[in-house]
């Protein structure tokens, strides 16, 4: 016999003792609870048997809150059992709500188990569905079925579009010349009024010792602008 048959393994081992521990432990919070004969050994099945139901739950089928929940429900069932047996609890005086929920548990362990075999698997998300190749070997080009014609119809010959004319330039218009000045309008001036604007412009000159110049002689004569260039156009 070769070596490798006669290992055992730790882990297996370990696995065993604690299996045995914990259902010895059941056995006997059940059997202080009032549950004698085969019914006290049947509670450490019920109990195991939900755990690795709601394990295996979550193995194959993913997280989800009925595995969860049952599973959690089986481990403090166990959890409880081996702690209470501990010496924390008088196994002779059993308080009545635990009588209660060892009475209670088969009615449980039932339930959970039945839900846990029939309720279909919750996913949070669905795979997307896979998307067709495109048949197409272009991109972007759509092609038509192509009709079948009998052999003497002759098809019509394909209408070309004509060149669409090319839209003309507007032309630049010319720029406006620029006007010519017209110029200024004579203004009639009174034959008086000249004369005395002489005296005026003589009499600047003789103070300033210049020659008067238009907006001084409309000043002094009182006239509209006008009116003093014309009079001193004619005292040049």
């Amino acid at each position: 016999m070769p070596r490798s048959a006669l290992r055992v393994d730790a882990v297996l081992v370990q696995a065993v003792i604690a299996g045995a521990l914990s259902f010895a432990h059941l056995h006997d919070l059940a059997a202080a609870a009032g549950q004698d004969g085969w019914k006290a050994w049947a509670y450490p099945v019920s109990v195991d048997l939900l755990l690795v139901a709601a394990w295996r739950r979550l193995r194959t089928d993913g997280p989800s809150r009925l595995a969860w929940c049952w599973f959690v429900i089986a481990l403090v069932a166990s959890l409880g059992a081996n702690v209470a047996t501990a010496g924390l609890l008088d196994l002779d005086h059993v308080p009545a709500w635990l009588r209660i929920l060892v009475a209670a548990w088969p009615a449980l362990a039932f339930m959970g188990g039945t839900l846990l075999a029939h309720s279909p698997a919750d996913h949070s998300s669905a795979s997307p569905a896979p998307v067709a190749p495109d048949p197409d070997p272009v991109p972007g080009v759509e092609h038509e079925p192509v009709a079948t014609t009998e052999p003497d119809s002759v098809p019509d010959p394909v209408a070309v579009p004509a060149p669409e004319e090319t839209p003309a330039l507007p032309t630049a218009e010319p720029a406006p010349a620029d006007p010519v000045p017209t110029p200024p309008r004579a203004v009639p001036v009174p034959a008086a009024l000249v004369d005395h604007a002489r005296k005026v412009a003589a009499d600047h000159h003789t103070r300033t010792g210049t020659r008067i110049d238009p907006d001084t002689l409309r000043a002094r004569l009182g006239v509209p602008a006008p009116m003093a260039d014309a009079i001193a156009a004619q005292l040049a």
